[in-house]
């Protein structure tokens, strides 16, 4: 998979898991504790020092009770574009899979949209979001069996699938060049 994207954004994520933690009024020991961290761990992260997965990005969304970008997403201009390869992307820790932000949820609003690409190999296996989580997914090229992990469905470009994001999902490229459109609803 081609790295030219930009990377974690990690002063971004630093200050975002900063300002979540004081937020949310927990302590670096019960947050950690909450994703299931080493409190080392969390302490590298809020000073910049770590390089996150999109799990452990994932975990502590769901710690502190707030949608992935929120960790993620920088203040943002009125107009904004992103073009092919850029913006801020997080890799898994096990599988050849990229999750690329493109929109935040605005404080109105309770969603985020990704691109989210993928290689044959090993599966991207998500843990549980938080409570109410829908995730809804256009595939636009490749093939992937993608949606809740017991009973997943095979998509071809086109296709559109929507899945409670609370369970155990997953998203496994079955051809090179496997990529799409996931939006989180928080509900």
């Amino acid at each position: 998979m081609s790295q030219e994207t930009t990377g974690a954004p990690l002063e971004i994520i630093a200050a975002s898991l900063r300002r979540e933690r004081t937020r949310a009024g927990l302590s670096l020991t019960e947050v950690a504790r909450r994703a299931g961290l080493a409190k080392s761990t969390l302490s590298q992260l809020e000073s910049g020092t770590g390089n996150p997965s999109v799990e452990t990005l994932w975990a502590l969304g769901v710690a502190l009770d707030v949608p992935f970008s929120r960790l993620v997403e920088p203040d943002r201009p009125k107009v904004r574009v992103i073009r092919a390869g850029k913006g801020p992307t997080v890799f898994a820790e096990h599988a050849d899979y990229a999750c690329t932000l493109l929109s935040a949820c605005p404080p109105s609003a309770r969603r985020d949209m990704y691109l989210i690409r993928a290689e044959p190999g090993t599966p991207r296996r998500s843990d549980p979001h938080m409570t109410g989580v829908m995730e809804h997914i256009v595939l636009c090229a490749g093939r992937a069996r993608v949606g809740v992990l017991e009973a997943p469905e095979e998509l071809n470009p086109g296709d559109y699938i929507s899945y409670p994001g609370d369970v155990p999902h997953i998203f496994e490229a079955l051809e090179p060049g496997t990529y799409g459109v996931e939006i989180s609803e928080y509900i």
